[in-house]
């Protein structure tokens, strides 16, 4: 249960990786005091959270719906996480996981508004964060449902106290530290994915 909970957590902490979007918060909220930053920082993890709990819950719905098969969503679900792996094991964001940069609006709400888009989505609960959810939470029942649901509200809260202090942290840690970090999660992300690869094969063999 252990392994399976530290795998859950570092497969979210490697597709989110609120270190490496610690530049990408402080850049977005940069003109903002420190109130509105916290809020910004709340309501983009809440949605996050949201939005990944309904993918969790509805996945195997979906699957229904659009006549998936669980192997074919881990094959291309697996190939989307290494390809987010592959650019962050270049040094880059790849277009998957970050949107191209737009310039913020003036205004507390407007303001705000950073937080559904680019921030709660796709920063945060992209095409990545979803299909990993799915796949970990469509793997077994009600148990590995749960523990998907309440691990990744644990990364939401690690993930807000990195934004609240991200300013200090990326200066205290610096550019080199945090391409080394960026990194490493890209090689975990990417190792992640050929996992799910892997086992997409290996389940469509088994139904054929």
């Amino acid at each position: 249960m252990f392994v399976q909970i530290l795998t859950v957590f570092m497969g979210f902490f490697a597709i989110m990786n609120p270190i490496a979007n610690v530049p990408v918060f402080v850049g977005l909220t940069a003109d903002e005091d420190d109130k509105t930053t916290a809020a910004i920082a709340l309501r983009g993890l809440l949605l996050a959270f949201i939005i990944v709990t309904l993918f969790s819950v509805a996945g195997k719905a979906i699957f229904q719906l659009f006549g998936l098969t669980l192997p074919a969503f881990r094959i291309t679900g697996g190939l989307l996480v290494f390809l987010v792996g592959f650019h962050m094991l270049q040094g880059n964001h790849s277009s998957v996981q970050h949107p191209q940069s737009r310039e913020k609006e003036r205004g507390e709400e407007k303001s705000l508004s950073i937080a559904v888009s680019p921030l709660a989505m796709p920063i945060l609960a992209g095409p990545g964060t979803i299909t990993t959810a799915m796949n970990f939470a469509s793997t077994g029942g009600l148990q590995e449902l749960l523990m998907t649901i309440a691990t990744f509200a644990v990364l939401c809260v690690i993930t807000y106290l990195f934004f609240i202090f991200g300013e200090k942290f990326a200066t205290y840690l610096g550019a080199s530290a945090m391409g080394v970090i960026t990194r490493m999660m890209g090689l975990i992300l990417a190792s992640i994915g050929t996992q799910m690869v892997i086992e997409g094969i290996r389940g469509a063999f088994q139904l054929g």
